[in-house]
């Protein structure tokens, strides 16, 4: 059995720069791992297992695609410590470990799985522009943020479609998604203002939503303490 490490990613910032004909949206945008992370065992076998959940689709998940991708055959367990929709990516995380695993480091390939799956891949703190396939590694800066994640998550395929029809508005606070996912999911709103009252400092979404953040430490009441961390070394 292999234990394998998935972390969350955080977008801290991200600016659309354009969108491609067909229909991709390119991106600049910032984003750091997280120590908020799942855990995959992998064993002789086939088959995907989410703790608490059973057996998941195999035709659905990013799991059994990222082994497809790397033609490996195995059976994994997930614990899941990252919140499903809340735009943390956890599901690229899940399939950025297995290619990980295989020693898999073909960015453009992986971004057919899907857009964090490339930066999931290389972690740390990066530059990620294109539609998620250029991945500049940055130096690791040492934070410690405090996340908010609401109990309902964000389609980012909605939010994506409401900034095209908003006209491509640039968001206030660095993130140009915001003020489409306010629009698509004004719930949120209430959220931001939970954790903006606590902090004292505007709180920032994390990509298409749903989850908010701030730096600094501030537990309680549903939020979560969490800190940045270097990229992980590939497997042999």
């Amino acid at each position: 059995m292999v234990a394998l490490t998935a972390p969350a990613k955080l977008t801290l910032s991200l600016r659309i720069t354009g969108v491609r004909d067909d229909g991709y949206h390119l991106i600049d945008a910032e984003m750091v791992s997280l120590d908020l992370a799942d855990t995959l065992e992998i064993e002789p076998g086939q088959g995907v297992v989410v703790d608490g959940e059973g057996d998941i689709d195999p035709s659905d998940n990013l799991i059994t695609r990222a082994l497809a991708l790397v033609g490996r055959v195995a059976r994994v367990r997930v614990t899941k410590q990252i919140p499903p929709g809340a735009g943390l990516g956890g599901g690229s995380a899940d399939a950025a470990a297995i290619l990980r695993w295989a020693g898999y480091t073909d960015l453009h390939g992986a971004a057919q799985l899907g857009a964090d799956i490339p930066f999931c891949l290389v972690g740390g703190r990066a530059r990620v522009r294109g539609i998620g396939e250029l991945v500049q590694p940055l130096e690791h800066i040492p934070r410690t943020l405090t996340l908010l994640t609401p109990p309902f998550g964000c389609s980012t395929p909605a939010v994506y479609r409401r900034w095209d029809e908003m006209g491509g508005p640039v968001g206030p606070n660095g993130n140009d998604l915001e003020p489409a996912a306010l629009e698509v999911e004004p719930r949120l709103g209430q959220y931001r203002r939970a954790l903006e009252d606590i902090a004292g400092v505007t709180a920032r979404l994390a990509g298409s939503g749903s989850t908010w953040f701030v730096e600094g430490a501030y537990p309680g009441d549903g939020r979560l303490v969490v800190r940045t961390v270097p990229a992980q070394p590939q497997m042999d």
